[in-house]
């Protein structure tokens, strides 16, 4: 019997794509083009939400809320520009806004300067140079509630302290380290401090891996020391980490809330004199008689005094390039 020609019932393929011709090939291409392009999207959009939700809304919804008179329980009415009114004659604003002004005055040049001394000493790469980095950024993980209760037990009356100035004989009484008014402020950016030396080191850390050996092999051959190599080739090298420490330093210490909120037990001291924007805000945001407008309004004021802040840095900073 004849065999029949396999050529006669086997479909004939398109020269340019295959069996179907060339309309599958475009077809897949549609579909392949169109998952490349989606698939970042797609990967981003659930963070992206997230921020939608939690950030922009919530700041937006603080915007209009500050015009407002609502509270916890009450949506409240347009009442225009009568929580700004309220809050200039406020005696705990104006309390709680030259604390964290104070604030910021103290604590920024510390949170600046040494930080970049602690990283150019601990920069080498020997083991006791990574166990001193190890040791430094400690407190950095270390939750508030810890913090505040090594530190409330430290400067107790009858603490640590005390204790050793008394049997040193360098002191007579106690001194009240969480009972005085500007004894419980200094003692909250001491802690502040404390806490942001190790997170503020990494960061220059990383500045100065990236300034060049050799800068300091010229200056030393020139005869610059150890001081003098870093007046003149450390701080220009991490100049522009100067200023980003600086802005950070500011926001954090004009939001200052937990150290303050931590070593007083949430009272903001005697009288409340020690308040800051931050824990005034959370005192008229929440509970039961809260008032969101009010706190809201408050929170504008925040972020228009931070603002301001970060600007008056950068013109300071551009000044001193030009000059």
């Amino acid at each position: 019997m004849p065999r029949a020609d396999s050529s006669a019932i086997r479909p004939k393929a398109s020269a340019l794509g295959g069996i179907g011709g060339p309309q599958a090939g475009v077809q897949g291409g549609k579909g392949t083009h169109w998952t490349t392009t989606l698939a970042p999207y797609l990967f981003v959009f659930p963070a992206f939400a997230i921020v939608f939700i939690f950030v922009i809304v919530a700041a937006l919804n603080t915007c209009r809320l500050a015009f407002t008179d609502s509270t916890l329980l009450r949506p409240g009415k347009f009442v225009g520009i009568e929580n700004f009114v309220k809050i200039v004659h406020d005696d705990y604003f104006w309390t709680a806004l030259l604390n964290s002004t104070l604030y910021v005055v103290c604590v920024v040049p510390f949170m600046v300067i040494l930080p970049l001394i602690l990283a150019n000493l601990v920069k080498g790469n020997s083991r006791i140079m990574g166990f001193f980095r190890t040791s430094f950024y400690t407190p950095v993980v270390m939750s508030a509630v810890v913090v505040g209760m090594i530190w409330t037990n430290l400067l107790d009356p009858k603490g640590l302290v005390n204790s050793v100035l008394e049997s040193l004989h360098i002191i007579h009484s106690p001194i009240p380290f969480l009972s005085d008014r500007w004894l419980i402020l200094f003692t909250s950016m001491f802690v502040t401090i404390w806490l942001g030396l190790g997170y503020y080191m990494v960061i220059y850390l990383t500045a100065l891996a990236n300034i060049d050996a050799s800068l300091y092999e010229a200056a030393s051959l020139d005869g610059a020391g150890p001081v003098r190599q870093f007046l003149y080739v450390t701080i220009p090298g991490v100049r522009s980490t100067i200023v980003l420490i600086m802005m950070l330093s500011t926001i954090a210490a004009f939001r200052v809330f937990n150290e303050i909120y931590v070593l007083t037990n949430g009272t903001a001291g005697p009288g409340g004199e020690d308040i800051t924007m931050s824990m005034l805000i959370q005192k008229e945001g929440t509970g039961i008689q809260a008032r969101t407008g009010y706190a809201s309004a408050l929170s504008l004021i925040v972020l228009v005094v931070v603002g301001a802040m970060l600007i008056l840095q950068q013109i300071i900073q551009k000044r001193g390039e030009d000059s």
